[in-house]
């Protein structure tokens, strides 16, 4: 059980600091920061499944649903705006989105 849990564990690890190396090493696009957050998330959310699993309680998978919900409407939303945004200026580099003014 032990061997399981540590492999669980290294797989989530990997994933949120792929998603870190992601948002450290690319601050121009915005979609990929976007992907990177995900993993972020979604390493936090196998983080909390496992352990759930682990100690036999459900409120970690329900926490995680929880997070899984929230994360989706966050990514659908912000690639509504960012699809809007790219249809009228033609870019989406995360410099231009801070000069544009109102």
């Amino acid at each position: 059980m032990l061997i399981d849990l540590c492999k669980f564990l290294l797989v989530a690890i990997s994933l949120f600091f792929i998603g870190l190396c992601g948002i450290m090493l690319n601050r121009k696009n915005i979609i990929l920061m976007l992907m990177s957050i995900e993993l972020m998330l979604l390493g936090v959310n196998l983080n909390f499944i496992i352990f759930s699993v682990l100690l036999d309680d459900l409120m970690g998978q329900i926490f995680s649903l929880y997070i899984l919900t929230v994360a989706a409407a966050e990514s659908a939303i912000g690639l509504a705006l960012f699809s809007l945004y790219f249809k009228d200026k033609q870019i989406i580099y995360l410099e231009f989105l801070f000069r544009a003014r109102g």
